[in-house]
């Protein structure tokens, strides 16, 4: 289960930035999920609750946000956000698409008590 090492690289940042900041505790965390970036959302809350204790996050709220696929067609030049992935252009059926969004990670936003 790879979230385990998603969660352990997630709160080692968060203790870093919570370190520049002199913070004593994070009462929330935000966190961008892509839709297709393999990350079961249930798997990465269980182990953010595992491994936050005994942390400066044992109080912190795991917020997850999510982010369709979107892709980009070069043949018809548009930029489409889809409800579930595909490689087809759903405007002209081509398969020349790269994903653009949709399989990222990102630590959007911390909230730090200093």
């Amino acid at each position: 289960m790879h979230e385990f090492s998603v969660v352990q690289a997630l709160i080692g940042q968060v203790e870093d930035i919570a370190r520049d900041y002199n913070a004593s505790s994070i009462s929330k965390i935000y966190v961008v999920i892509g839709e297709v970036s393999g990350v079961e959302p249930h798997l990465l809350k269980m182990a953010f609750d595992t491994f936050k204790e005994n942390t400066i996050l044992s109080n912190a709220e795991l917020i997850l946000e999510f982010q369709k696929p979107v892709i980009y067609c070069e043949d018809c030049k548009k930029e489409i956000s889809l409800e579930r992935y595909s490689m087809l252009c759903p405007c002209c059926g081509s398969f020349r698409v790269k994903l653009k969004k949709g399989d990222e990670l990102i630590l959007r936003t911390l909230e730090l008590e200093v």
